[in-house]
C-alpha cells in the first residue's frame, strides 16, 4: 500500500481553482518532491493531505487513514512542518519541544532532537527571540518530535544559511534511510533534485509530470551533456510548465 494516495483532488477559493483534479501516489520510505511556482497549488495540496483543509472533491489516504475523518489518529503518525508556525511566543525552545512531545504516545527525546536540528545553543531562548532560520529549525523539530512514519516538509530550508541548509538536507536523508516517508514541498530546484526519489511538477493545480529527477530531464528532451545537472533540470521544468522558478518566493 502506498504511504499517501490522492485521487481527483479539487479545491476552489471563490473563482480561483487552486487544485484541479490532482492525482498523487507516494510510496513508503521515499522522499517525494512537489515542485511548482507560486500559485501552482503546492500548499493547498499538502494541507489537504494533512487534514488541515477539506477538498471540494476527491479522496486521500495517508498511511491507510482518511485525513479528515481520522485526524486524531493521523496526528500520531504524520508530522507536518508548514511555512508558518503557530506557537506560544513566550515559551522557550526546549519547553515547546517537550510540550509537543507530550501530545504523542511515543516520540523522540527532546534534547536529542534539539541537537539534531542545531538548536542546542538556543534551547533556552524564547520563540519570539529566535531568528527566522532558528524558527524554521524549531518548526522542523516539532514536526519530528512524535517520530512520525511520514512527514510533510513545506519549504524546508527557507531562511537557512548555506551550511544549515546542507545540514538539514543530511537530516532528511537520514530520516529516509530510517524508513520515514517524506513529502518535500519546494520551489528550490537544487534541493528537490538532490534529495527526491520522485518529483511531481505542479502547474495551475494539476500534476503535469511525475518521475525521478533524471527521468524528468530525459522526458523533456534536455541534453545534460551540454549543461550541468542543475541547468538541465531547470530547462526540463521550463519545458513542462512554460515558466521559471527563479526569483520567486514560496507561496
Amino acid at each position: 500500500m502506498p504511504a499517501i494516495e490522492a485521487r481527483g483532488l479539487r479545491k476552489r477559493y471563490g473563482d480561483t481553482t487552486a487544485v484541479d483534479g490532482l492525482d498523487l501516489t507516494v510510496e513508503t520510505g521515499e522522499i517525494f518532491g512537489i515542485l511548482g511556482r507560486n500559485g501552482a497549488g503546492k500548499s493547498t495540496t499538502v494541507e489537504i493531505i494533512a487534514g488541515l483543509r477539506r477538498p471540494d472533491a476527491g479522496e486521500v489516504t495517508v498511511l491507510g487513514l482518511d485525513p479528515w475523518k481520522d485526524r486524531a489518529r493521523l496526528r500520531q503518525v504524520l508530522g507536518v512542518q508548514l511555512q508558518e508556525t503557530a506557537v506560544h511566543a513566550a515559551l522557550q525552545v526546549r519547553e515547546l519541544v517537550r510540550l509537543h512531545r507530550s501530545f504523542h504516545r511515543d516520540g523522540a527525546d527532546p534534547d536529542e532532537l534539539i541537537e539534531r536540528v542545531g538548536l542546542t545553543a538556543s534551547a533556552k531562548k524564547r520563540f519570539e527571540h529566535l531568528s527566522g532560520g532558528q524558527q524554521q529549525r524549531l518548526s522542523i523539530a516539532l514536526a519530528l518530535v512524535g517520530k512520525p512514519r511520514a512527514v510533510i516538509l513545506d519549504e524546508l530550508t527557507t531562511g537557512l544559511d548555506p551550511e544549515a541548509r546542507r545540514q538539514m538536507w543530511a537530516t532528511v536523508e537520514e530520516l529516509r534511510d530510517e524508513g520515514t516517508t517524506i513529502v518535500l514541498v519546494s520551489h528550490n530546484m537544487d534541493e528537490v533534485r538532490r534529495l527526491c526519489d520522485h518529483v511531481a511538477i505542479l502547474d495551475r493545480g494539476r500534476v503535469v509530470a511525475v518521475d525521478k529527477p533524471a527521468g524528468l530531464i530525459e522526458a523533456a528532451g534536455t541534453d545534460q551533456d551540454d549543461a550541468g545537472e542543475s541547468e538541465a533540470f531547470e530547462a526540463a521544468f521550463f519545458a513542462l510548465t512554460g515558466s521559471k522558478l527563479e526569483g520567486e518566493e514560496p507561496r
